[in-house]
């Protein structure tokens, strides 16, 4: 018997030994695609650089799609051998969410609001129910009608009139974020005619229930720069201009504001706001500007009573603060403070309500939800324990309840919505993420926030989970995430699909480097322009820390970054390959100098606050200096999986393109090298539900394929 079992073990070992070896030898007889070579010459200030890949720019080029078409066909013969652990990987993940499932209802203007899914349907209904939730349903947008036929649909931008009759919504079937504006009547169910082409998909209704002001964008860039006002049942020719942006690093957005009283114009640039408010009763009226921009004045507005409060950088209020005007005299000579400016305070938001102010605050890291009564009486700070947790109030629509809902959640806790009386401090949990299957145990997992010091000597924050009973002895895989622009916090959050990798031995982090706002608006302001390189060093310093602290090691760490934090892959690899066994770039922006400089592409204008303005000399040597594409060198480069979308809008597929192409020429080594092109999706990848989880499995799989990890 014992023979037995030794024969049989043998024979299982021997078995995979084989199939692993026919899989490389496979492998090792199929050749990448090598993208043709046409120098192109770029000059700025003197400086001349030679794009051999320049020509990857024109989509209608039947070169470029062969080409394309070509490096998908090659990703998908060297991951052969991992269809079906892929596939395996995808009903797994998807075995543990709730498909029959749905948000917590909120109501709004008389109405329950639902958006629910069913099992088997890759996309959500709509639906309200009137004063009730026993009340009959009334299904407002079924997607999953909508999109049959289609390879990609996005239902966006509802907005409902004051009488609860009519709704408009913004739909795009490419994912280039261009959305056909339709207008539907929710009593007879009848689509009505009126139909506005190329629109953003931001609209917002006049309290007349028949003026809708909407946004569109140009053509080329996409920059949202128009306001234009729509009468329900006329031509859209006869639309009215209402307001151009001409100012082209500034994009416009048009809402109503909570108290209904006002319809608000926004003009935003990174730096800089203005807003236009116009009596929502009087939709024939001129919209008047609140007040006037003034380079780097941000301001943010909520009415409430006879005054306008004011979340506001003014007065150098770098982590901002809050302010307060009578709405009759909105310049901010008349401007009061209501909540002083703290150096270690950052002020977020804030959410009004009949007898209480929300103050949203993130402090040391964390977000933290103060509740002030209008009293003065009474003001405290809701309660949390954990270091790794994300809160944020959530949908408050009703202006008249004692009522605060927030959403919470950590890296081991499911993400939940939460009610809370403001006035007599109880809480009801009014649903919490459902992980099915029966395996998930929060008790199981760990969570810890570490502390890096970066190379200047600050302290960046990682948070980090991972399955209880893993040794610290530097065999462990880890993948480290970030982000870093923007001053777009990356928050610890939970995630039921990260769970097939922390069930496979993965430790994961979340590396809080400068470029976004987690420490606060400097922890933003140290991270952009011409103090860029810190998001990247602070990335490798804390990769550093992992490795010096035995959670992983060289040869066990993986990266992972999309689009901008794409462009931070891109950085990391020619600054420091050595550290990394792997690294996923979804989306990436890597021809940042490039880009920069073609003010035709979208959102470039709007990006010069960001990353500089390239025709000035010193942003362009600076953003050279770093930019991925250009700093490609003859190394050896980790494994690469690259991801992108044909139609993407935000980083255009060919900057992923051209770097790949140029990196198989330059790369010393025989690591893998892979550009997936997704051929009808843009930057958000596909649009189902369960064809994300899709992509999701590539990742994991590319992951775990070079661990050999696959139960």
């Amino acid at each position: 018997m014992k023979n037995r079992l030794i024969l049989s073990c043998l024979c299982v070992i021997f078995a995979t030994s084989f199939k692993n070896l026919k899989a490389q030898n496979m492998t090792e007889n199929i050749q990448p695609p090598v993208a043709k070579k046409i120098p192109t010459k770029l000059e700025k200030f003197g400086d001349v650089r030679i794009d051999n890949y320049f020509w990857l720019k024109d989509r209608e080029n039947p070169e470029v799609i062969d080409y394309l078409n070509k490096e998908n066909e090659y990703y998908q013969k060297m991951t052969a051998h991992t269809q079906e652990f892929q596939k395996e990987l995808f009903e797994e993940m998807k075995a543990r969410i709730k498909e029959d499932d749905e948000s917590v209802p909120y109501l709004y203007n008389g109405y329950f609001y639902i958006t629910r899914f069913e099992k088997g349907k890759d996309y959500p209904i709509y639906s309200r129910k009137k004063g009730s939730l026993s009340a009959k349903e009334e299904i407002m947008f079924d997607c999953n009608e909508l999109a049959k036929g289609k390879k990609y649909f996005n239902l966006s931008g509802l907005s409902v009139s004051a009488d609860n009759q009519f709704v408009t919504y913004a739909v795009d079937t490419v994912g280039r974020r261009i959305y056909t504006l339709r207008f539907k009547n929710l009593f007879t169910g009848e689509v009505l005619a009126d139909k506005i082409e190329n629109t953003t998909g931001n609209s917002t209704w006049a309290n007349d229930n028949k003026t809708i002001f909407y946004t569109k964008q140009d053509a080329n860039t996409l920059r949202s720069d128009t306001v234009l006002k729509h009468i329900l049942g006329t031509e859209t020719a006869l639309d009215k201009l209402i307001y151009f942006e001409k100012d082209d690093t500034f994009d416009v957005a048009v809402g109503k504001e909570k108290s209904k009283k006002y319809i608000l114009i926004s003009s935003s640039s990174t730096l800089t706001s203005e807003f236009r408010t116009l009596l929502a009763d009087k939709p024939e009226g001129k919209f008047t500007i609140f007040q006037k921009r003034k380079r780097g004045l941000e301001y943010n507005i909520s009415h409430y009573g006879d005054s306008f409060y004011i979340v506001t950088n003014k007065d150098k209020a770098t982590n901002f603060k809050l302010m307060k005007t009578p709405e009759l005299a909105t310049a901010m000579e008349n401007w009061q403070d209501v909540l002083e400016h703290r150096e270690d305070v950052l002020l977020e938001d804030i959410d009004i309500f009949k007898d209480f102010l929300v103050v949203s605050e993130r402090s040391n890291g964390l977000n933290k939800i103060r509740i002030m009564p209008w009293s003065g009486v009474g003001e405290y700070y809701l309660p949390f324990e954990s270091e790794t947790y994300t809160v944020h109030p959530t949908s408050n629509v009703d202006f008249d309840t004692d009522i605060l809902r927030y959403a919470y959640q950590s890296m081991v806790t499911p993400a939940s919505i939460i009610d809370f009386n403001m006035r007599t401090k109880d809480k009801v949990v009014k649903k919490e993420q459902e992980v099915l299957g029966g395996k998930f145990d929060k008790n199981n997992y760990i969570e810890e926030r570490l502390w890096a010091k970066a190379k200047d000597g600050t302290i960046v924050p990682i948070s980090v989970v991972y399955r209880k009973g893993i040794k610290k002895d530097g065999t462990n895989p880890l993948l480290q995430y970030a982000y870093g622009s923007y001053g777009h916090s990356m928050d610890a959050h939970f995630s039921s699909t990260r769970l097939s990798l922390l069930d496979r031995g993965f430790v994961y982090a979340i590396a809080h480097i400068r470029g976004g706002e987690d420490l606060g608006r400097k922890w933003y302001e140290d991270g952009k322009l011409l103090k860029k390189k810190n998001t990247f060093t602070d990335f490798i310093d804390c990769s550093k820390y992992l490795i010096k602290e035995k959670y992983t090691s060289p040869e066990h760490l993986y990266a992972e970054g999309g689009s901008a934090g794409g462009l931070l892959m891109g950085v990391v690899l020619n600054m420091a390959p050595e550290l990394y066994h792997g690294v996923i770039a979804q989306v990436p922006f890597v021809d940042v100098a490039t880009t920069m400089l073609d003010d035709t592409i979208p959102l470039t204008t709007g990006e010069y606050d960001e990353w500089g303005n390239p025709n000035m000399k010193k942003y362009y040597r600076y953003m050279k200096s770093y930019s991925p594409y250009d700093n490609v060198k003859a190394q050896d480069y980790p494994n690469m999986y690259v991801s992108t979308g044909l139609h993407d809008s935000q980083v255009q597929y060919w900057e992923p393109a051209k770097w790949v192409a140029k990196l198989r020429t330059l790369k010393t080594d025989t690591n893998l090298l892979f550009l997936d092109t997704n051929m009808d999706a843009g930057h958000g990848g596909a649009s189902g539900r369960f064809e994300a989880l899709k992509e999701l499995a590539k990742e994991f799989s590319f992951l775990l394929d070079l661990e050999e990890i696959k139960k």
